[in-house]
């Protein structure tokens, strides 16, 4: 049994509206200017290396003042900040007149001093970015939607208020793809966002600003969200740590688009940033009743773990081959864990990976319990504004009169182009894969698996391969907690990573992972080195 002459032909429409609408891309975009900065300067201040954990121990004693920390992170962002383009808007002195008000607490604690604040208060006085998705009060709240400028938030999504809870000190929020909807961090009210590495290349989507933003070293910590690889693609482009949690462990709430269908099941909301000391501490706040479902404080001890590498997807048509400098970090992960851990790790394949993006659509366009089906994504373009109609879109973004970017239209096209019922043949290779990963997995079992084909991609090229968020995407319809680990720097200087999976609720399997493997191969490197 195989994919129905039907369903090949949805995913060849879909390809060639992606292809010719990156032609046309190609042909209109400007072209570099000559002599421009290729990647974000060094960093020079000291106290943009230290994690947010070791920030926070360092408040709590007094060694540095919340003043000089945010202040620090606010100078660093006005230099970064105009090369990237990741922070959309910035509350610099409201975050100045809250570090000063920490400070003050601090020296007035009497009440049981630096340990009580840690339990307390566990990020006090630490700099916090947030994708701007998420509410967060008096700011803009538009994911990306030119219909809703103006629009801010009147109150705070409630992981970001979990984390305000804790101390942490907004600096501002940053940018996402139109609706948060696609790869590449680009739309028409903010413009597009740039990769630290190399400015010509994307940092990725949705949530590439926190990504960009926190790899060029303007945040220590920041919020994201992931759909279909959207914490993921942008950790691993922007060489930094990040976390896709089991579902309904961290709420989605507060969020823009909101979701519909069954989409609550795969969109999981989770912690970034450059050091992976710092996950745990996150995910814990921001899970607040649902923390303890994790056992996220009981040790792991890794030699007792089995591993598991699967390298590639086993050769779809639709998505690209994955690099080989990817396949060659991971087998040095690989060759380390046995080496230094004395255990076996397992090559394994899994043919049902090959058709990774066709389950995530399908999963994605199921209706609700209630039979409601999701919200189509030309009424979700038109909120605001005026009716979308994706043709005429299309040919008023060659005339330069649409609102919308390339990559919204083409994904409304793509929508036209879906009919027909549920395959079978789909839902049985999910139902599969799932069976498969559960016995292979259980509550001891990790596995290593490629982020993505590419590394970074140059800007607007995901249009021409829309397909490979499948590395990703599928572990969303699964429902598994992922860690996305840095691993150094391709010859090019861009990041290297690898995806470390486990089962359902067994988080804390891949959050030890991630620690061993950012000591023994560099966590995040400062973008501006040689």
């Amino acid at each position: 049994m195989s994919l129905s002459r039907m369903e090949r032909l949805q995913v060849w429409v879909m390809s060639a509206i992606m292809a010719v609408l990156y032609v046309i891309f190609w042909l209109l975009s400007p072209r570099p200017k000559a002599g421009a900065p290729s990647k974000v300067p060094p960093i020079t201040n000291p106290l943009l290396k230290l994690s947010a954990t070791q920030l926070a121990q360092k408040i709590r004693r007094r060694e540095l003042s919340s003043v000089e920390v945010v202040q620090a992170y606010i100078d660093r962002i006005q230099e970064v900040n105009p090369l990237l383009n990741a922070m959309v808007k910035d509350r610099f002195s409201a975050a100045l007149q809250e570090a000063a008000q920490v400070d003050i607490l601090i020296e007035e604690e009497t009440s049981g001093g630096e340990e009580a604040l840690a339990e307390r208060l566990p990020l006090l006085g630490v700099p916090l970015s947030v994708k701007e998705s998420f509410a967060l009060q008096g700011m803009p709240h538009t994911s990306g939607l030119p219909s809703k400028a103006g629009v801010l938030a009147s109150v705070d999504a409630p992981n970001v208020a979990y984390l305000k809870r804790a101390g942490a000190i907004p600096l501002g929020v940053t940018n996402t793809p139109e609706l948060c909807m696609w790869g590449e961090c680009h739309n028409r009210l903010y413009g597009i966002t740039r990769n630290p590495y190399s400015l010509d290349r994307t940092p990725g989507g949705s949530s590439g600003g926190e990504g960009s933003l926190l790899g060029g070293g303007g945040s220590v910590i920041g919020v994201g969200s992931d759909i279909g690889g959207s914490i993921r693609m942008p950790c691993f482009f922007n060489g930094i740590f990040g976390h896709k949690n089991t579902p309904y462990i961290v709420s989605n709430g507060g969020q823009l688009p909101p979701c519909s269908g069954l989409q609550e099941d795969y969109l999981s909301t989770g912690p970034m940033c450059r050091y992976a000391e710092d996950l745990v501490p996150m995910l814990k706040i921001m899970a607040g009743p649902n923390a303890h479902k994790l056992s996220l404080s009981e040790p792991v001890d890794l030699k007792k773990l089995r591993f598991f590498s699967v390298p590639h997807d086993g050769g779809s048509p639709y998505t690209s081959p994955v690099d080989k400098q990817l396949i060659q970090a991971q087998r040095q992960v690989l060759e380390h864990l046995e080496a230094d851990l004395g255990v076996r790790v397992q090559e394994l394949r899994l043919p049902e990976l090959k058709y990774g993006h066709l389950i995530w659509e399908l999963f994605m366009g199921l209706p609700d319990k209630d039979g409601k089906p999701p919200q189509p994504f030309t009424e979700l373009m038109s909120e605001g504004g005026s009716t979308v109609w994706p043709p005429w879109e299309l040919v008023k973004w060659m005339l330069g009169r649409s609102s919308h970017t390339m990559a919204s239209i083409g994904l409304a096209l793509s929508e036209m182009a879906h009919f027909g019922k549920p395959s079978q043949f789909l839902l049985q290779q999910k139902e599969a894969l799932e069976r498969r990963l559960e016995e292979l997995l259980g509550t001891d079992g990790v596995l290593l698996y490629p982020p993505h084909p590419h590394l970074a991609p140059k800007h607007h090229h995901p249009l021409f391969t829309p397909f490979n968020f499948a590395y990703t995407g599928i572990f969303n319809i699964l429902g598994l907690p992922i860690t996305q680990c840095p691993l150094g720097l391709s010859q090019e200087g861009l990041p290297l990573g690898v995806q470390v999976v486990a089962w359902k609720l067994q988080d804390r399997l891949t959050l030890a992972t991630a620690l061993y493997l950012e000591k023994a191969f560099g966590g995040w490197r400062d973008p501006g080195d040689p």
